[in-house]
């Protein structure tokens, strides 16, 4: 069995990542039939423009206890049955008792799905004009693996952030994958996505948020960088950074020092120090 993670395929034609609630899907079976035999590549995952697919012990059970997340159907092993009921957790829906074989013909052998598969509606997207005077958000500028983007999804959780402002292109959608690694946090950090990233960085400027972009460049470490509430982080693709509208956009740009041999962190790392940063500087006012 190979040890790399389950890939996220895209649909050709598919609406916006992170799309609003879409309608009914074509009729039919909710989850695609697996085509072929034996192991090979996950299939497509049919729907993935207007549904999102959860898998996963604490991604799902966290989409239980989301009153915002619409259920369409859940997919569950009797173990997994077992446990949601020790748990106390309820779900919307009946679920469909199924063996853990199942779930793998869906999602392929490298999925640690821990006998959960739902399909549920996408979250709404919150206003921009909503944000500006939150604490503290996260604006992602066009990071696109799901892995990196879920796993800051997890640390913004952690950190307490609003939301997070992406494009809504040049961004993975909130499913599978990116899901998974955000174990759960997608329930608790809303998506903002906004058309024009540096339009989007103007308008919170203009209702009185710090827009402190993350740069290798910066003139001085975060940690030197005098930071207030509301404050927007901003982070670039790992390799290409923040693009040049973006950089010019912000108030300030700042990097990271690290004492080590190795001078670069992991976009997701990064973020995650960042932000503990940030809520140490904002703590102290």
């Amino acid at each position: 069995m190979s040890d790399r993670p389950p890939r996220e395929p895209r649909r050709p034609g598919a609406r916006p990542p992170f799309a609003g609630r879409g309608g009914p899907r074509p009729s039919g079976a909710p989850f695609p039939p697996r085509k072929g035999k034996g192991g090979g590549k996950p299939p497509p995952w049919a729907g993935a423009d207007d549904v999102a697919l959860l898998y996963g012990w604490h991604t799902v059970a966290e989409a239980i206890g989301n009153p915002k997340r619409r259920f369409r159907k859940l997919m569950a092993t009797e173990n997994a049955i077992n446990r949601l009921a020790e748990e106390g957790l309820v779900p919307p829906v009946t679920p469909e008792l199924v063996r853990p074989g199942d779930i793998d013909k869906l999602l392929g052998p490298d999925a640690v799905h821990q006998g959960l598969l739902a399909e549920v509606d996408h979250l709404r997207s919150p206003p921009l004009k909503d944000l500006a005077q939150s604490e503290l958000v996260l604006v992602l500028d066009q990071i696109t693996d799901p892995h990196n983007v879920g796993a800051i999804v997890r640390s913004a959780a952690a950190f307490g952030v609003s939301a997070i402002v992406t494009t809504a292109r040049h961004s993975p959608a909130a499913t599978g994958v990116l899901a998974k690694s955000a174990s759960g946090g997608l329930e608790h950090v809303p998506f903002c996505l906004v058309q024009n990233l540096s339009r989007a960085l103007t308008e919170l400027k203009d209702n009185g948020m710090l827009v402190v972009g993350l740069d290798s460049e910066g003139p001085a470490d975060i940690e030197d960088t005098r930071l207030r509430a509301p404050l927007a982080l901003v982070l670039g693709a790992e390799g290409k950074g923040l693009r040049q509208l973006t950089r010019e956009t912000c108030d300030v740009l700042a990097r990271i020092d690290l004492p080590g041999a190795i001078k670069s962190l992991n976009v997701s790392n990064a973020a995650a120090l960042a932000l503990g940063i940030a809520r140490r500087a904002l703590k102290k006012g």
